[in-house]
């Protein structure tokens, strides 16, 4: 089953730490919660919570990403990894994401796709639009 999602997403905890080699050069832990923009609930009910952590190695403001992602519905929740690249010059995060387990109505998930990471227009530093989509298998 294909589908797609946005959420809104916002820094909760971020912990940088300079590397020194080069200008610029960081790695963030960066915690992120988030709520749905656009979401059509699916055999799981209804949008709970949405939790990520990720790892970020940047230089100048590029560079890849990886964590995990824990989403809750009302009936079951979703565990996935994902990973990626942000580019410097456009400020946008592309990158992939495959589920590793499910609870409740989700339990059999498995899942892969791809999602955009970019700055909400407004340019509140911490918020964040993830556009994601997807093949889901029940």
């Amino acid at each position: 089953m294909k589908r797609k999602a946005s959420f809104r997403l916002f820094v909760t905890s971020r912990k940088e730490l300079f590397v020194h080699d080069v200008v610029g050069h960081t790695l963030s832990l960066v915690e992120l919660e988030g709520e749905p923009i656009d979401y059509v609930p699916g055999v799981a009910g209804e949008f709970v919570s949405r939790r990520s952590v990720g790892f970020h190695d940047r230089k100048r403001g590029f560079g890849p990403m990886q964590g995990y992602a824990i989403t809750h519905y009302q009936h079951g929740s979703v565990y996935s990894r994902f990973e990626g690249f942000r580019d410097g010059s456009t400020r946008v995060t592309k990158g992939t994401w495959e589920t590793y387990k499910g609870t409740g109505e989700l339990f059999n998930i498995r899942g892969r796709g791809s999602f955009n990471v970019r700055p909400l227009p407004e340019d509140e530093p911490g918020d964040f639009i993830l556009e994601m989509e997807g093949d889901y298998e029940l």
